[in-house]
């Protein structure tokens, strides 16, 4: 039989100051969804064809750091994927206008936005359409490439996924899209971990683990800084075994494992 073929993805860790502390924001996949269903994730997907398209739209990306820490080309791609999954998922848009200045939607950009999202979403725009009916640029200059996770061999879906993290855009809410997710927390990472191993909180292992590499730091700042001064990001291929009966999910080289859930046995998203 032959094995799925992987596809490159892209996820993206919006975060926020709150109270002293820092939360991120996780989705939870539709219970409907033909994988990862009522999972919480971050916001990403695959890449799409059309975000090469965009990349000539994109702003403030340092793409040497990027080759430095693992890319083989610019990087580019991911980041329009990321960006374009964060706004389609999340409807949280990082964006600067032709003058450089951060996109905070009144009244009137928002409604636009929000149709922009609704199409984006149906497939009857690209990323590359939105921007230029707006004359904006995703703004990458906060973007840092924290993790790189695969798909063990085994489901039939597998993702090469690029995790990016950043400060969350002021003056935007975060919605789920009512489809794919349907439902949006923000969440102390410590706070989604402890309710992970209560087994109120389904996520898989590539989630868990980058939690917990994060969640022992104090702000949203720390984060970046954490991000910004990795050297090489590795990649990371977990492995699905089966000790004393039961499927387990561990990744070589991290001492990440857990019991393997459904969603590793029935196919898993980029998250």
């Amino acid at each position: 039989m032959d094995l799925p073929v992987v596809r490159p993805a892209s996820t993206v860790l919006p975060l926020r100051d709150v109270g002293g502390a820092y939360e991120v924001l996780m989705l939870r996949r539709s219970p409907r969804s033909e994988f990862v269903a009522g999972v919480y994730v971050f916001p990403g997907g695959a890449l799409d064809d059309a975000d090469a398209t965009a990349a000539a739209r994109v702003a403030g990306w340092d793409a040497d750091r990027a080759r430095r820490q693992g890319f083989d080309d610019d990087g580019l791609v991911h980041v329009v994927a990321g960006l374009r999954e964060l706004f389609e998922e999340a409807g949280l848009l990082v964006a600067r206008d032709a003058a450089g200045r951060p996109v905070v939607p009144d009244a009137a950009l928002g409604s636009r936005l929000a149709e922009h999202r609704s199409r984006l979403n149906e497939g009857s725009v690209t990323m590359r359409d939105v921007l230029e009916a707006e004359d904006l640029y995703l703004d990458a200059s906060g973007l840092c490439y924290l993790a790189h996770w695969v798909t063990p061999v085994g489901p039939p879906r597998r993702y090469d996924t690029r995790f990016f993290c950043l400060r969350a855009p002021s003056g935007q809410r975060a919605t789920n899209d009512e489809a794919e997710t349907v439902d949006e927390s923000w969440v102390r990472p410590a706070d989604a971990l402890a309710a992970y191993d209560e087994g109120r909180f389904d996520m898989v292992l590539p989630t868990v683990a980058t939690l917990r590499s994060i969640a022992g730091l104090p702000s949203v700042e720390a984060v970046l800084d954490h991000a910004r001064g990795l050297g090489r990001v590795e990649r990371v291929e977990p492995r699905v075994v089966e000790r004393d009966g039961a499927l387990v999910v561990e990744a070589p080289g991290t001492g990440a494992t857990m019991a393997a859930p459904e969603a590793w046995r029935r196919g898993t998203g980029p998250a």
